[in-house]
This record gives structure tokens, sequence and C-alpha cells, in this order.
């Protein structure tokens, strides 16, 4: 078996997915589009960091003839302008990866105003249709509780994932921790659903692909600064993860 989160071993989850008769769209997509085909799959990837990965995948899925939606941040790790551009002109959505309420330490106000100002920033770079709260596993702040105060609509936003998919529909799929069973390790990029197939590895995935067992419709969030050829790239992800894990294990056995 091939090693796991290696851009070759998502070119498979790709061309598993093709295959099996799945239409790859982006979260934009979805929302604008009322014929979409009875298997579908969002590709959505969240760009924490190490925006250089996040143009790897989307040239992979450029070869695929597949869009997806990359979720950038504004901070320094993430926000690359020449990147997104890049990635924009490859066909794909751009999004904002809100995490203006944790940032302003739960600040609504603040947070708003944070929140203006960045999406400014980055429709000076492409016409931001849709936004994804950024879990900020550090923080005690929930970003997307934000919108119990205000409206993402008033600012012509046409969707956010976590209000805006029904998660009894579409089965959600994260590598959130370097893994895919990772749940119990996850602090905020979780959902409450009624669907139930439990994966630990791509392969698992490409296996329920293959043998029809995986739901008609997903979500599929990847977060590309973990997917890396380089076995030296990969190990250093790898081995940044293993502690993060056990630190957001323990976070949740707080009831935090």
């Amino acid at each position: 078996m091939k090693r796991d989160f290696a851009l070759s071993t998502y070119s498979s989850l790709l061309n598993a997915l093709i295959e099996n008769g799945y239409q790859c769209i982006s979260f934009l997509d979805f929302l604008n589009d009322d014929d979409l085909a009875n298997k579908v799959v969002i590709l959505r990837h969240d760009v924490d960091k190490k925006p250089g990965n996040s143009l790897a995948t989307a040239i992979i899925e450029r070869e695929f003839n597949v869009r997806a939606t990359y979720y950038f941040r504004t901070v320094k790790c993430s926000f690359d302008p020449q990147i997104i551009k890049k990635i924009a002109d490859l066909g794909h959505e751009i999004g904002y990866h809100y995490e203006d309420l944790a940032m302003c330490h739960g600040d609504t106000d603040a947070a708003l105003k944070m929140f203006e100002a960045n999406l400014t920033k980055l429709r000076d770079l492409y016409p931001i249709k849709t936004i994804c709260m950024h879990g900020s596993p550090l923080s005690k702040w929930d970003n997307k509780l934000i919108w119990r105060e205000f409206d993402y609509r008033d600012y012509d936003i046409l969707g956010e994932p976590y209000f805006d998919l029904d998660f009894d529909e579409f089965f959600y799929l994260t590598d959130t921790g370097m893994r895919w069973n990772a749940g119990r390790f996850s602090i905020r990029d979780k959902v409450n659903s009624k669907i139930r197939y439990e994966c630990d590895t791509t392969y698992d995935i490409i296996d329920g692909l293959q043998s029809s067992s995986l739901p008609e419709k997903i979500m599929i969030n990847t977060h590309p600064q973990r997917w890396n050829n380089n076995v030296i790239s990969w190990t250093a992800e790898w081995a940044t993860q293993v502690p993060k894990n056990v630190a957001k294990l323990f976070i949740n056995s707080l009831g935090v």
C-alpha cells in the first residue's frame, strides 16, 4: 500500500471518485446548481498554512477537470496573493476561512469590523461568495458564533458549509488530525449527522467508493498542508499532528 496523505494518494482518491460516477464540485457550485448529479462530492480545502501545498492539489484537480473550494485565512502563514490568483486561474473557488471572533477574544463588534476588512482584502483578489469558519482549536471562542448576532448574507455571502449544508444528507469526511476518523481529536471540525460510516485511511474511502458503500452525497474536507509526496515534509507534518491530537483529546475530555 502506498503512503497515505501523499499527493499521489490524493490523485488516487480523485480517480476513484470519478470512476465511480461522482460529480466533483465546489461549494459555490452546489449552492448555484439545482441540477446536480445523483452522486456528488463537494471538494473543500482549508488552507490553514503552507499555501504552496494548496497550489499542488489545485493543479492535480485541474488535471482531473474538477473544481474545488479553497478557504484561505488572512494570516501570514496562509494568505499568499500570488498563489490565491493561481488557484483561481485554475478554475477553483476561493473563500474566506474566517477566525475573527477568536482573533478579537470574543468581542463581536470588533470581530465584525475585522471580518469586513478581511473580506475586502480577499475580494481584492477574488469575488468571494462563500465563507467557512476556522476551528481555532487553541481559542475558547467558536468563530461561527459571530453569526448569532449578525448575518453573513448582508455581505453578499451565499453560504457557509456549517450552516448551509444538511449533514444528514451529505456525508462529511475531514482529514483533521491527519486521519479520517479523528472526531475525538477534533475541537470544532465536526458535525451532527445521522450518517455512519467508518474510514481510517484514504484507502478505506477508495474501497468504499469501489464497493458502492459510501453515500451518494459527500463533502470531503482536506487540509493541503498535510499532503506531501516528499517524505521529509510528510514526516514533519505527521510529527506535529501527534502532540496536537493528544492536546485536542485532553481539551475534549474537559468538555471545553
